[in-house]
Order: C-alpha cells, then sequence, then structure tokens
C-alpha cells in the first residue's frame, strides 16, 4: 500500500491531506495504538511497519490540532484530548468497518481482531470449547481473550465485547441474558466423616465455611426447589476469597462448606471427591450476560460472535449439569 505522504508537502494529493478521505485510516491507525498498546504492536497488527505507524499517528494529531499521546521511554498515555478522540474513532471505524462489509456483502463472513473479557473460572475452562468452534468456523477472526470477574470500560479499555456472570452495574450497555447459572452447596467427604448428614439447611452452621466475596461474604440465603421455603445461613468464614477456582480447592482440602456455580463443582461431584449437600436447596441462581457498548453499526465479527456465544453458552451449561442430576 503507498505510503501517505507528509501533509505538509504541496505535492501531496488531496485525498491524503488532513481533509481528504486518508482520515479514516489514520483513526484506525490510532484506534489500533491505543488497543495494542504500543506503536510495534500495531503495526505488527496491521502488517506494517513502525515508523509508518507513527508518521500516521503525528499526521491525524496535525489534522486535529491536538496532541493524543504522550509517549517516553517506557509508557504511552492517552492525553485528555486522546480520551475523547479514541471514544469518537472507534465509534466512527466501527461504522465504516460495518459500512464497507455492507457494501461488500461480507457481513456474513467476519474477520478482524474481537477483544473479549470473560470471567476467571468460565474463561479459562468451559468457554474455550464454544471459543474454538467459533474460531474454526470463521477462520479469518483473532480473539483477545482477557480474564477478569468485573464489568469492562469498554471505550477505555478497548474492549468489544463480555461475559459477565451477576448483576449488572452499568444500564447503558446492550446486555444479553444468555442464561442462570445454579449455584449448590458442596464439601469435601472428610469434613462429614463421623456426622450424619445434613438434611436442612440451619444445620450447615455447624461446619466450618468458605464465603466468595464477589457474592456472598458472611450470609447466604438457600431456597428449596419444590415448596420454595428459604433458609438465611450467617456464618463466620474461615476463608474468603474472590476466585471461584480458588473456593473449589479450599473445599477439596476439606477447609468448609462453600456454594459455588453448579457447573464448576460438577466433576468433582460425579467422581465422589464433593458432596452436594441439602440438594434440594440452592442459593439464587446468577445471571450470565454478554455485554457490549451501545452503537449504530456492529461489525460482522461481533455479530457472529455473539449469535455463536447465544446458542454455545446455554448448551455447554446444560450438559455440565446433567453430571449431578
Amino acid at each position: 500500500m503507498t505510503e501517505p505522504l507528509d501533509p505538509s508537502s504541496s505535492t501531496a494529493p488531496s485525498a491524503l491531506r488532513p481533509g481528504g478521505a486518508d482520515r479514516v485510516e489514520l483513526m484506525q491507525t490510532f484506534v489500533r495504538i491505543v488497543e495494542s498498546g504500543s506503536l510495534s504492536a500495531a503495526a505488527a497488527q496491521l502488517g506494517t511497519t513502525q515508523p509508518t505507524v507513527s508518521r500516521r499517528l503525528q499526521m491525524l494529531e496535525r489534522s486535529l490540532g491536538l496532541r493524543l499521546l504522550q509517549r517516553s521511554t517506557h509508557r504511552m498515555k492517552l492525553t485528555e484530548d486522546g480520551e475523547r478522540c479514541f471514544a469518537r474513532a472507534k465509534e466512527l471505524v466501527t461504522s465504516w468497518e460495518a459500512f464497507e462489509a455492507d457494501l461488500r456483502g461480507t457481513g456474513a463472513e467476519p474477520e478482524g481482531t474481537l477483544r473479549v473479557l470473560v470471567p476467571h473460572a468460565f474463561g479459562q475452562d468451559m468457554m474455550i470449547g464454544p471459543l474454538a468452534d467459533f474460531l474454526d468456523r470463521y477462520t479469518g477472526m483473532k480473539v483477545h481473550w482477557f480474564l477478569q470477574d468485573r464489568e469492562p470500560d469498554f471505550i477505555a479499555e478497548g474492549i468489544d465485547c463480555a461475559i459477565h456472570v451477576g448483576e449488572l452495574q452499568d444500564p447503558s450497555n446492550v446486555a444479553i441474558l444468555l442464561t442462570d447459572v445454579p449455584r449448590i452447596v458442596v464439601a469435601s467427604p472428610e469434613l462429614l466423616r463421623g456426622r450424619p448428614m445434613p438434611e436442612h439447611p440451619s444445620e450447615l452452621t455447624a461446619f466450618a465455611w468458605l464465603a466468595l466475596t464477589t457474592f456472598y461474604r458472611t450470609d447466604i440465603t438457600l431456597t428449596h426447589r419444590e415448596t420454595h421455603e428459604s433458609e438465611r445461613i450467617t456464618f463466620d468464614p474461615r476463608m474468603s476469597t474472590d476466585n471461584l477456582f480458588a473456593l473449589r480447592s479450599a473445599a477439596l482440602r476439606c477447609l468448609g462448606v462453600g456454594v459455588a456455580s453448579a457447573w464448576v463443582m460438577a466433576e468433582d461431584i460425579a467422581q465422589g471427591r464433593l458432596i452436594q449437600l441439602v440438594p434440594k436447596w440452592r442459593s439464587t441462581p446468577l445471571p450470565m450476560y454478554l455485554l457490549y457498548p451501545y452503537a449504530k453499526y456492529y461489525p460482522a465479527r461481533l455479530r457472529r460472535f455473539v449469535e455463536a456465544m447465544r446458542i454455545a453458552i446455554p448448551t455447554v451449561i446444560e450438559e455440565e449439569q446433567r453430571k449431578i442430576r
């Protein structure tokens, strides 16, 4: 591809001057710099050189009359103007890509990179299967898979979409309910050695407890699946954690009783490593959403990913559930 000429040159074609059509490419480059975190990473993703990316950034800054990035040897930071520019540029670039896809008739075949934020426990295990199927189907796609147990700041972090478990904090985003995640009470068989099997939630207070601070700390309410009777249990946890796999490991090591997503414990229960206590009682299921920021246009890569996850994730959750029924 022919490189843009210096806009200060009298010989620069009008299409490549600051007011010309090439400004879309400059904004695309700027968005890629911010999302990748460096000029060199952006150059690698764009299939060009770092000097080329640097020149494009300079051209955009000159055309806007603004300083967008503060750069030093070890770090790069958006200026206040850069923050505002990135938010608008991301929206414009996304709209332009959707426009091009519609004109070319390629909307059904996505390509490019999708940046997805997913919960630790789900993202490093259960969701890898649906992700692999998606990438096998759409060979032109790449995915950056970030593991965080929170809602993202989509614009500031350059995230395209997120899978989130639990209640939502930001009502301005598009939120698609994928499924509900059942939660059950579990413990190691060793913890019950020499004790009768508890039949009612009130009997669970006699045991040491594990707390998953993301969802419960010193109390939890269990509901009977058939009668809908509710029982609130209070406890002083022996161990508290914000990580679902850490809670599972603690339960396996006989540290206490815990409440967790049923699918995480399904295999351990099936193999006898854990026992489901008071099986007719469960904590309130947690909603699982697919989130993305509202926009007028969505690129094919996001539309196809949403379609795939809406089908795949409920199916995977249901398959895991069957192991403990």
